[in-house]
């Protein structure tokens, strides 16, 4: 399934999302990853169907958002497409948090180029050279001259986070770098920009951009993301996706993961395409 969730439905989490951590014990407040936003509210519409007096109010804004907000004591669960660091983990206790980490659901970041575009696959240190500006234009990959555009998530993306440290090695993102403020911005941006090359989780897969296939190096073969490369590891660029909580989740904190981690939960993870961890 490659829709969104409809709008309405996200606008009411949205709305929702202003009641403070801790108000309503029938009330959970989820914050951060904008990859897992719409897994996010599908978890939630299902789980307040199954049980009606619950509200669960899912907003996105970013792993570190997330985590933030966590740390802060403003929300009962993050969802993080990245690992807490050392430093916010020692931020949170200092606030008398103590972080539990949850693996909800695994991920394969995508790379996307236009449909026009004739690259279909690239190794992990060609992508390092587009995304630091070493390579900047598409005649050096075999494509027609012209410039790359390059598109990348924020600075508060756990995504851009991941894409930095095992694809670029840590070096930094090229200056010309567009920072979009969330995937389906990407996904957006690549549809209808003939030289754009942007990337986003498995779940904003779509007919309207080229899913190009990836190596760790030239010796290697070229794998595209799917559930089966991504759970096998065969796939060069997968993460598990995370949830974190202050201390064990408890009361109905706890039935939500519990309902997450169940067959139905999985399988929405499933049918989101994301890649389900049971």
């Amino acid at each position: 399934m490659k829709k969104l969730i409809l709008t309405a439905i996200a606008a009411l989490f949205i709305t929702t999302g202003t009641r403070c951590y801790g108000q309503s014990a029938n009330t959970i407040q989820i914050k951060g990853s904008d990859t897992m936003v719409n897994l996010g509210q599908a978890w939630a519409e299902e789980f307040m169907k199954k049980n009606p007096k619950a509200m669960v109010a899912v907003t996105g804004g970013g792993s570190g958002t997330g985590i933030a907000a966590v740390i802060n004591g403003t929300c009962d669960i993050a969802e993080t497409s990245r690992k807490m660091t050392k430093k916010e983990i020692e931020m949170a206790k200092k606030n008398g948090i103590k972080p539990v980490e949850h693996i909800i659901a695994l991920d394969g970041i995508v790379v996307v180029a236009h449909p026009s575009n004739p690259v279909t696959k690239l190794t992990i240190e060609q992508l390092a050279g587009i995304f630091t500006g070493k390579t900047t234009d598409w005649k050096e990959l075999g494509a027609k001259p012209g410039k790359i555009i390059i598109l990348s998530r924020e600075v508060n993306s756990g995504t851009h986070i991941y894409f930095k440290e095992h694809v670029l090695g840590n070096k930094e993102y090229a200056p010309t770098a567009l920072l979009m403020p969330s995937s389906q911005a990407i996904a957006d941006e690549v549809a209808q920009n003939p030289s754009a090359i942007g990337y986003y989780g498995m779940g904003y897969i779509s007919k309207k951009q080229k899913v190009i296939a990836v190596a760790k190096n030239k010796d290697s073969g070229y794998t595209n993301p799917s559930l089966a490369n991504v759970k096998n590891g065969k796939y060069p660029v997968s993460r598990p996706l995370f949830m974190y909580t202050n201390g064990a989740p408890k009361g109905l904190t706890k039935n939500f993961i519990d309902f997450i981690m169940s067959k139905q939960g999985q399988e929405i993870v499933k049918k989101l395409d994301f890649v389900p961890v049971k």
